[in-house]
């Protein structure tokens, strides 16, 4: 493999053909003094300065092992730094119930996750942020909400839903996709796509990719990024 690895947390299965000297052993959801320096000597490795190697290019510059959470962690420091343009990322999950790999059809099987992080073209996929200086990768989920949100200009929620799911678009849309379940039994079901939702509520705290917000939220943006994330997951090569 010729990209580095960041390992989060403890639970990172067996990876084939791993050596030491590719593997950054970080925490779960790492931050900006584990991961910058990990970023800049991939930057390094894969020539930084010669730009996008475009279209067809094979195998992630950085392989991420760990949670989705984790993963955005990561990707964050990616749009922190400025390295979505030179830097593709590959994602090895430890979670069978992956949302970022069911969103876009990544293995959860480590060794064929990871053979696809390593070996597979590097797509463009929408990069979702918030208002808060967070990223979505696979889905954030509040539920129980009152209040009113639109996705661009159509008016997607106005009263009270039971469950509010959104998730990067991967049939290659706008960008994001929005579900608003409704109805006592939850069988009112409305799907929204645009490039960003906006919702002003009663207090609630949004779940993204497996991890609660620190606290109670009354505004919540998400929102295409300008920039895609560049993924691993197409043809194996």
């Amino acid at each position: 493999m010729r990209g580095a690895v960041i390992a989060c947390g403890r639970r990172i299965p067996p990876l084939p053909g791993v050596t030491d000297d590719h593997v950054a052993h970080v925490g779960h959801r790492p931050g900006k003094d584990e991961v910058d320096p990990v970023l800049a000597r991939a930057a390094e490795s894969a020539g930084d300065a010669a730009g996008d190697p475009g279209e067809g290019a094979t195998g992630a510059d950085v392989v991420v092992a760990g949670t989705d959470g984790d993963l955005a962690a990561v990707v964050l420091r990616l749009l922190r730094t400025d390295r979505l343009a030179t830097l593709s990322v590959g994602y090895v999950p430890v979670e069978r119930n992956s949302a970022v790999a069911a969103v876009w059809r990544l293995p959860t099987d480590p060794a064929r996750a990871f053979d696809v992080a390593t070996r597979a073209e590097i797509d463009r996929v929408p990069l979702i942020r918030d208002d808060s200086g967070g990223v979505l990768m696979g889905g954030g989920v509040l539920t129980k909400v009152r209040g009113v949100g639109y996705c661009d200009d159509t008016t997607a929620l106005r009263g009270l839903a039971r469950r509010i799911h959104a998730e990067p678009d991967n049939s290659g849309g706008p960008g994001l996709v929005l579900q608003v379940v409704g109805g006592l039994l939850g069988r009112r079901r409305k799907t929204y796509t645009g490039r960003a939702f906006q919702l002003g509520c009663d207090p609630t705290v949004p779940v993204v990719d497996g991890v609660a917000h620190p606290r109670e939220v009354t505004r919540l943006s998400w929102y295409r990024h300008t920039e895609d994330l560049r993924l691993a997951r197409g043809v194996v090569g």
